[in-house]
């Protein structure tokens, strides 16, 4: 069987039938890299069933373990995982590829560390930025500096967070937001996180990490819409099943809704926590998607939905996306680009907006597209839909995918999809 994550490029080819069948997806990245280290801030043993095994996991777990903790991996779904109620100051720079989660986390958790922590990326993560949460840092005397606004981030800890007041600007990233919230039960006394400004990038994503931190012992109360108080009670061990990753199902959705198939993936659309499931809504009504999609509070499905738009009857005009400007590429710009070499004038920005005229014509049409990928997996599995039914799409640098779904193209090709 080739290995289509060593491969240069993939051409997705149409099918010629629905697809219908079973489909295997991974494991939630978001919950996955929430669990992993509040278990390792628990003072015991904890196991995480469920889990995604990709590469930003990878580099979570990696990352615990040169802080000290015991991070055993007994099948490819599960993490046992032995804390000691702390994390420890490494002996080298923690470097955790373009995983952004990893590191907005891990900033945060490092100022509860005795020693000094420096937290790097590739040269991705290197332009993504990281200022507001070290700035917030800085601002309860943590000392905390990112030169660029961007990686590497270095943290002198003094051992303990101090309690009191937070204030944050989410407007960017709820990552941040998410980052503080985990940290703070490691304080010295109750932790006030209070947001600077009323806009916050996807804002389901804070009810994953609340949800996660109950999980693990701790206590935070909502104060009002933009204000938490969070107890110092520290981490508890427990054991944590994932729920399957709604980001990665939105493909399959998709799929189903282009080629009028039936993909049983064993979780209902309803069943979802995370905010990406709210897409489920969308997609089922193509081909008649709305005229305007807000993707604020669904951020990483936004590729999925955009790809699926230019096959939808009348034209969709995604608003409330500035925040994709800044994830693992500019995926506004990504998007527009790659639709464009389906067809020129597929797409277009508008500011932060993204324009997609739909034209369903290209189904079943022969086009040239080379789809550069930017390293970007939901690039490259948003734009493999668009393979399913129009021929000449190839997908640059394939093996991004491994970032999140590294299985992607062997459960395509399980669903009878051709890729060469």
């Amino acid at each position: 069987m080739p290995d289509h994550l060593a491969a240069e490029r993939l051409t997705v080819h149409p099918v010629n039938a629905p697809l219908v069948g079973r489909a295997a997806v991974p494991g939630s990245k978001s919950i996955t890299n929430r669990v992993l280290p509040l278990a390792a801030l628990a003072k015991g043993v904890s196991t995480i069933t469920g889990a995604l095994k990709s590469d930003d996991t990878h580099h979570m777990a990696t990352a615990l373990r040169a802080m000290g903790v015991t991070v055993e991996e007994p099948d490819s779904t599960s993490f046992r995982v032995t804390g000691n109620g702390r994390l420890a100051a490494p002996s080298t720079s923690l470097f955790l590829g373009n995983a952004g989660t990893a590191t907005r986390f891990l900033t945060a958790l490092a100022a509860s560390v005795d020693g000094t922590v420096v937290i790097d990326g590739d040269q991705h993560m290197r332009k993504r930025p990281i200022a507001p949460l070290v700035d917030a840092l800085r601002s309860i005397g943590i000392d905390a500096e990112a030169s660029t606004g961007c990686p590497p981030v270095t943290v002198r800890g003094r051992g303990m967070l101090p309690g009191g007041r937070i204030a944050i600007d989410g407007g960017l990233s709820s990552q941040y937001v998410s980052a503080l919230l985990m940290a703070a039960p490691l304080a010295d006394a109750p932790v006030d996180i209070v947001l600077t400004g009323d806009q916050i990038g996807a804002r389901g994503y804070i009810d994953l990490t609340l949800a996660a931190m109950a999980a693990f012992g701790a206590s935070a109360e909502q104060i009002s819409e933009g204000h938490w108080r969070v107890s110092p009670t520290g981490y508890a061990p427990g054991d944590h099943h994932v729920e399957p990753d709604a980001s990665a199902a939105t493909y399959l959705w998709a799929a189903e809704a282009l080629t009028g198939g039936a993909i049983d993936i064993g979780t209902a659309p309803g069943a979802f926590t995370q905010p990406d499931a709210k897409a489920h809504a969308v997609i089922a009504r193509f081909p008649n998607m709305p005229a305007e999609i807000d993707g604020s509070q669904m951020q990483d499905a936004v590729p999925t939905l955009a790809v699926l738009a230019a096959y939808n009857e009348t034209p969709v005009r995604f608003v409330g996306i500035g925040n994709l400007r800044v994830k693992e590429c500019d995926r506004t710009a990504a998007l527009a680009q790659g639709l464009n070499r389906i067809r020129s004038g597929l797409a277009t920005e508008e500011g932060d907006d993204l324009i997609v005229h739909a034209d369903p014509s290209l189904r079943g049409a022969t086009v040239a597209a080379g789809i550069d990928s930017f390293a970007d997996h939901r690039i490259a599995m948003s734009f493999a839909l668009a393979g399913l039914v129009t021929q000449g799409i190839t997908i640059l640098d394939p093996g991004c995918v491994a970032k999140t779904f590294p299985a992607y193209w062997d459960v395509l090709e399980g669903l009878g999809v051709t890729l060469s």
